[in-house]
């Protein structure tokens, strides 16, 4: 493990920025920029939540540019930035693709290190894997992961790196109440006995989770989460239940024991924060301590809904 700590709880940037085919506009229905998140940020790094996830794909590097012009205010070496590489929006004209997005990242953060640099999906991983290895000894970047990479991509990962000095220290996956997959595959204990950090996105299934939306008050039926999850509701409702019934338990909100929830399985959760109050709540989450009569009561209810969200980027993963 790193000793340069992330947070419990990383704050994830997606939705930041408008633009490309994955902007926080088309995902999200937003349309936030540097001015509207700074408030958001400031609270952040007063609750110790200093860790923040982005990549090129989120809006095109839109996403990188607010996250540099935030982070810019603070000293460097008390925020840990996580950035990723995504297969499919490369320059191939380019000799190193890698190293080309790499600097166009480094450019918008206004930074030239990278604490965490990952490959952003599974697509062609004897590819791209090798190029890590590169960024690691140029000093660009401290520790190095994968995202959307299943059980055997990741070790199949290891085995390209290890002739090359370097190992993965970090996997990025969808993880949630409702998308068991890293449990039941056995990735999340090959982590644990590898000394792997367990990156755990849409841990609140991009709000579904989060006690705010149900079958009564669905989300924005134009934007994607809402084509998404409006149509789950009804099979979420007893799993909503008992996700508000330990919320009231434990004087919280159901998106803080969706959270603890994660925190409990060993994972690092990324939440997608985009006002002041999302920043609290993920402060308070980490302070939420689940029994275990606790988590059996909800992985009851998540596997009872029958309910798949894999997502189409995720391929075998």
């Amino acid at each position: 493990m790193s000793n340069h700590q992330t947070a419990p709880i990383v704050l994830g940037t997606w939705s930041w920025g408008t633009g490309g085919f994955a902007g926080g506009n088309v995902v999200f229905g937003n349309n936030l920029d540097t001015a509207d998140l700074k408030e958001v940020f400031k609270v952040a790094m007063e609750n110790g939540l200093n860790t923040f996830d982005t990549a090129f794909a989120y809006a095109n590097g839109e996403s990188e540019r607010i996250l540099g012009e935030l982070a810019g205010q603070y000293d460097r070496s008390d925020i840990i930035i996580s950035d990723k590489f995504t297969p499919g929006m490369q320059d191939d004209i380019k000799e190193n693709p890698v190293e080309d997005m790499l600097a166009g990242s480094l450019e918008r953060l206004g930074t030239d290190l990278i604490d965490i640099y990952w490959i952003h999906n599974s697509a062609d991983v004897e590819r791209w894997t090798p190029y890590l290895a590169g960024l690691v000894k140029s000093g660009q970047v401290k520790r190095i992961g994968v995202s959307n990479h299943s059980l055997d991509q990741v070790k199949r990962v290891q085995e390209i790196l290890k002739p090359l000095g370097v190992q993965i220290s970090a996997v990025q996956n969808h993880f949630s109440l409702l998308y068991r997959n890293s449990i039941e595959d056995g990735l999340l204990d090959y982590c644990k006995e590898n000394d792997i950090q367990f990156f755990a996105y849409m841990v609140l299934e991009q709000g579904a989770l989060s006690g705010k939306y149900d079958a009564e008050s669905p989300m924005p039926a134009d934007s994607n989460r809402g084509k998404t999850y409006n149509p789950m509701f009804p099979a979420l409702s007893s799993l909503l239940s008992e996700l508000r019934a330990l919320a009231n338990k434990y004087d919280v909100s159901p998106a803080q024991i969706a959270t603890a929830w994660a925190i409990k399985r060993g994972t690092t959760p990324i939440l997608g924060v985009t006002k002041v109050e999302q920043v609290l709540d993920a402060a308070k989450a980490i302070r939420v301590t689940l029994t275990d009569a606790d988590m059996e009561k909800l992985e009851s209810a998540a596997v009872a809904t029958g309910v798949d969200t894999r997502g189409g980027w995720e391929g075998n993963a």
